[in-house]
């Protein structure tokens, strides 16, 4: 059996979702190969190639993959779908454009947000926002799954290149859509699925100015900043720290939910945190349902006083 992982990266570096996409090959026993689609993406495959479990870096280096653009990038994955009984992602925007544009081609079913690998055909994935598991069997000759990061472990970079790199000649224009622009969020900050400290902010805030009452406490904790549904949709915050079912999961040792009343949605990006703790004024709000801790009050009040009392110590305990 052979595996495709299709790499997400920023013609720099490889995402942490393509670590955990890894892993979860690992469990099928299947030969890897990884899939680069860019444009100068020569030192990429050389750092991908010390990745463990792969054996081969496919790499298509073509000014028109330069922005990965799921049009013709799905059909390039097509094109080589043929070779591998399984093609596989992270459960992220990326692999959400490309792979059911890829499964529609190839006229199979896409297993998506895979939890748990049961067997070579047998999968569990949630459903209704994480309250159901539902597993799945697929009995399609070619197989395509997009992995849950946060339910499988990231692979750690060997000291040796292990995989070899082979140039693929197909070239595939982009007849129906075209690159504009894109605004990146630029920040210091832990990339959001990845930081061992999350903190969040909702409705509550009432405000984007609010929403900066944030930052410094994300600073002094060294955490990435979240955000519910409710405040990007408000503009608090921008689309990319959106927490949830329709926006990211995160899994860190500590989520801080301020000022977030807890819907389901939200809940089902936040649920494998090792410990979770919510600052609202409503003790009623479901979001304490989950937490392990909760401060019922002002968070006007509090989000002062907890950076006073952060400013104070001397050092931070590591989650």
């Amino acid at each position: 059996m052979k595996t495709l992982i299709l790499a997400e990266h920023d013609h720099q570096t490889i995402k942490a979702s393509t670590y955990h996409a890894i892993s979860a090959a690992k469990i099928l026993g299947a030969e890897v190969d990884l899939l680069i689609m860019g444009e100068h993406c020569e030192n990429l495959a050389e750092s991908a190639s010390f990745l463990p479990h792969v054996q081969h870096v496919l790499l298509a280096d073509h000014a028109v993959y330069a922005h990965q653009l799921a049009e013709n990038c799905s059909l390039l994955v097509v094109n080589i779908a043929e070779n591998y009984d399984y093609i596989i992602a992270g459960a992220t925007t990326f692999a959400k454009n490309i792979l059911p544009r890829v499964a529609g081609l190839l006229n199979v079913a896409m297993v998506s947000d895979v939890m748990t690998v049961v067997s070579s055909d047998t999968f569990i994935r949630p459903m209704y926002a994480g309250n159901i598991l539902s597993t799945v069997r697929s009995n399609d000759k070619i197989k395509l799954l997009s992995i849950r990061t946060t339910a499988f472990p990231a692979v750690q970079i060997t000291n040796e290149a292990q995989a070899q790199i082979k140039n693929l000649t197909i070239v595939i224009p982009n007849s129906h859509a075209h690159f504009e622009s894109q605004q990146l969020t630029v920040s210091k900050r832990p990339e959001l699925t990845s930081a061992k400290i999350v903190i969040s902010g909702g409705r509550g805030l009432k405000s984007a100015e609010n929403f900066l009452l944030l930052e410094p406490i994300a600073d002094r904790l060294g955490a990435a900043i979240g955000a519910s549904r409710a405040a990007v949709d408000a503009g608090f915050a921008p689309n990319d720290y959106q927490v949830g079912q329709t926006g990211k999961i995160v899994a860190p040792d500590l989520y801080i939910a301020v000022g977030i009343s807890g819907a389901i949605q939200h809940l089902a990006g936040i649920k494998d945190s090792k410990v979770i703790v919510a600052i609202n004024n409503d003790p009623d709000a479901p979001i304490f349902q989950v937490a392990d801790y909760g401060l019922v009050g002002d968070l006007f009040k509090i989000l002062p006083q907890l950076q006073q009392e952060l400013d104070k110590e001397s050092w931070i305990r590591k989650f």
